[in-house]
């Protein structure tokens, strides 16, 4: 990961853009560098991972104009090849140096033409002004807000913002921002088209994109590694990078000391991939300790997304201080495209799609925030093949009727895809996973829900818990999230469109708690 800033105005410091820049200092922590605009500033911190020499320092300058971008350019060297042609000569082995001559040619209209999962800034010394822009998915953070005069903001991180403006906002996936507006670029959650192909063209459809989305993830001068969690989707990106790979993949699984659900699971898919495998034992102590600094990293009060991402985050601090790793590939994005065990209880297709349209609009909030902060704080780079762009396109076109799980198997369009090939074990491919936080062990959960329930009496709960009036939270381990994330993010609630939970809308989803542990087709998952 890199981490990006910029201002464009006139009443903000150099001293205050940098103090509120270095927050994130940890995304990029090779070089760092602040530029002067005619008015206002651009900053990068660099992680390097492609074009890893110093000519890859951002920003890069043409002209007049200069860019800063978070983000991975896929199939960057064909295009690099064919803007050579055209006369464009280049410094560094970096693929965000093609940005700007991109805008040159196309103006705008290249956002829509990028395999890329980016965010950046540009500022275009012949206008004057400032355009941004954010991948479809968000895989890539990007925020914005406002100072008192005025000034307009453009951050990696919300926490970048705090304390320069009022309010801050997430800047909304597969838009630019140019001449004052935000312009979608691309709805990726809206398929053109249904595709109605029998099953045998969908799931080659399926499987032929999933190996080519990890096959670009793979492409790193910097090492890659893998984050194993025994389930499904982890394991079939493990399974496609260990056939494609020369060498032995090296992947990661965290657990409780005592019930870790999964880690048998992972070591048996490391065992039969001939991964180098690393286990991760977490205790009840290392969790409550490490519960402030998550919900500092995330900007989140969800409870699933919390609750998610404290053996993420940890699991992630070990490769941070044990190895030379600077990418992981993860497993995230799969639910939203194939469904949740909630959305076994979609009353229609119209209403499973209609569901997995808004998950993926708001994935950039949960499960895509979760993956890049836990990660990116450690100083590696989050990739995340079932976001690659042609494979959430083809997935979201495919007939809902086909992906609502009318098999008696979640995800089976996903499992019948990968079932001929030995790609894993039938028992791994075919087997339920447990939810991501209960997978690390059921008791986490249960100790986390314990300690908020000590932090209040049920009169001091109910009195403190009615101070918010968005997003107002409804039990005590959500009062606990919701008084930290006030603590480092004041007022910005709305950063979050509310609490992730199964649809209340459907009967069998009208739950107490998001962990599908508590709904009634849980059955055997995670066991």
């Amino acid at each position: 990961m890199c981490s990006i800033m910029g201002f464009c105005g006139e009443d903000l410091s150099y001293a205050a853009f940098c103090a509120g820049f270095d927050k994130t200092v940890s995304r990029g922590p090779d070089c760092s560098r602040v530029m002067r605009l005619e008015k206002g500033f651009l900053g990068f911190h660099r992680l390097a991972i492609m074009g890893l020499s110093e000519a890859g320092m951002q920003p890069f300058v043409r002209g007049k104009r200069a860019v800063v971008c978070n983000g991975e350019l896929y199939g960057f060297r064909s295009l690099k090849r064919a803007l050579e042609q055209q006369g464009y000569t280049f410094v560094s082995g970096s693929d965000c140096e093609l940005l700007l001559p991109l805008y040159e040619q196309y103006g705008v209209q290249m956002f829509s033409k990028l395999d890329a999962e980016f965010a950046m800034i540009l500022y275009d010394g012949e206008t004057g002004e400032f355009v941004a822009a954010r991948d479809p998915i968000g895989i890539r953070p990007l925020y914005y807000g406002h100072t008192a005069g005025g000034g307009l903001l453009f951050a990696s991180e919300a926490k970048n913002l705090v304390g320069l403006c009022a309010h801050i906002l997430p800047f909304p996936p597969g838009h630019y921002y140019k001449d004052g507006e935000f312009v979608c670029y691309c709805d990726i959650a809206r398929p053109d088209a249904v595709c109605h192909d029998d099953l045998d063209a969908v799931c080659a459809g399926i499987r032929s994109r999933l190996i080519a989305a990890v096959e670009k993830r793979l492409d790193a001068d910097a090492p890659v590694g893998f984050l194993l969690s025994g389930g499904l989707d982890s394991s079939l990106v493990c399974a496609i990078a260990a056939r494609l790979s020369d060498r032995p993949i090296r992947t990661f699984a965290i657990g409780m000391q005592e019930d870790a659900i999964d880690l048998k699971y992972a070591r048996q898919a490391a065992e039969y991939l001939h991964a180098e495998h690393t286990e991760v034992i977490i205790t009840p102590e290392d969790v409550l300790q490490a519960l402030p600094e998550v919900a500092a990293l995330l900007g989140t009060y969800d409870i699933t997304t919390i609750r998610a991402s404290v053996g993420m985050y940890l699991v992630c601090k070990y490769i941070h201080t044990h190895t030379d790793l600077r990418v992981i590939l993860t497993g995230e994005v799969s639910d939203e495209l194939f469904g949740y065990k909630y959305t076994d209880f979609a009353p229609s297709p119209e209403a499973f799609q209609a569901e997995a349209e808004k998950r993926v609009r708001e994935l950039h909030m949960y499960d895509v925030l979760r993956a890049d902060r836990c990660i990116s704080v450690n100083s590696l780079e989050a990739r995340v093949p079932f976001g690659d762009l042609d494979f959430v396109r083809y997935v979201m076109a495919i007939d809902p009727a086909k992906k609502m799980n009318v098999y008696g198997k979640g995800k089976y369009l996903l499992r019948r895809a990968f079932a001929d090939g030995d790609w894993l074990p039938p028992e791994l491919l075919m087997r339920e996973k447990a939810a991501f936080s209960d997978a690390v062990g059921h008791s986490m959960v249960d100790d986390l829900k314990a300690f908020a329930a000590a932090q209040y009496t049920e009169e001091e709960f109910e009195q403190r818990r009615r101070a918010y009036d968005f997003a107002r939270p409804f039990t005590r381990e959500s009062l606990l999230y919701r008084e930290l994330f006030e603590r480092f993010y004041p007022g910005q609630a709305q950063m979050v469109a509310g609490f992730w939970m199964p649809n209340p809308d459907w009967e069998g989803c009208r739950v107490d708690d998001p962990s599908a542990r508590v709904l009634s087709n849980y059955g055997d998952s995670g066991k």
